[in-house]
């Protein structure tokens, strides 16, 4: 068990595997263990770092939970790997809610980011018609039973003990997502992020239903520089459901940028 310190926070960590770094960074239902399907596929060729942000998992928290917090989370955390002898970069990989936190920590602190890639999420970005477009996505997604939004139906029929174990995974977090404020607050322009000193890459799933194709596409065409990988028949939850596509298109990104 490890531990790094963010301004008297103790923010709970792990790394499994050696070689260049790659953080994952949980969404909001999830904690470092959710990224189980990813550190058993990257360990061998890679340092996998997983946390918990406060409020989730081991990172006890019991103020208000305020997402502008987070990418002091992840900073520390690269920082506390570093003088421990771990890599002093890495791939900043967030899911969702995660995506938000991993930019942000990435823009604080660049020196100690080689990549980031935003999975199903735009990170919270500052554009007038993204924000249009991923208001619009969300609207639709509320029309839906929150399990619907993030698993296919199909596939819990077909693995309903993975299902459960999903929707228990929540269960070790006192954040639950109607909790978190400020989630969209004090995000980076596009100008900003397209003019960051390290590669990005737009994660999506065909089948998302919280966040559409067509506004991760338009947001590939403003930060032309970008990766955008849409991996057909994956949902928001592609880590979980369709891991090795999810791993797949992970180590591509993981291979050019430290081939780079």
């Amino acid at each position: 068990m490890s531990w790094a310190d963010n301004d008297g926070v103790r923010v709970y960590y792990e790394v499994n595997g050696s070689g260049p770094g790659v953080l994952l960074v949980h969404g909001s239902g999830g904690h470092h263990a959710a990224w189980w399907q990813q550190v058993a596929a990257l360990r061998d060729d890679y340092s996998v770092i997983t946390l918990d942000l406060r409020g989730f998992g081991c990172t006890r928290w019991g103020e208000e939970h305020d997402a502008r917090s987070f990418p002091g989370d992840v900073v520390a955390v690269l920082d506390a790997v570093a003088a421990d002898g771990g890599p002093d970069r890495a791939v900043l990989a967030g899911q969702s809610i995660g995506a938000a936190a991993a930019l942000r920590a990435a823009l604080r602190r660049p020196d100690r980011v080689a990549g980031v890639v935003l999975a199903h999420s735009l990170g919270g970005m500052r554009h007038e018609e993204l924000a249009a477009l991923v208001l619009a996505d969300r609207a639709e997604a509320e029309k839906l039973p929150v399990l619907d939004r993030l698993l296919t139906s199909a596939f819990r029929e077909r693995r309903p003990d993975l299902a459960f174990l999903f929707r228990q995974m929540g269960t070790f977090n006192t954040a639950r997502m109607q909790d978190l404020r400020n989630l969209n607050s004090d995000g980076p322009a596009v100008e900003e992020v397209s003019a960051a000193p390290f590669p990005v890459m737009l994660l999506a799933g065909e089948k998302d239903a919280v966040l559409s194709p067509g506004t991760v596409r338009r947001a590939g065409e403003l930060l032309p520089a970008a990766r955008v990988e849409i991996v057909p028949g994956a949902p928001h939850s592609m880590y979980w459901e369709t891991p090795d596509l999810f791993n797949e298109a992970l180590r591509k990104f993981l291979a050019e940028v430290y081939a780079g």
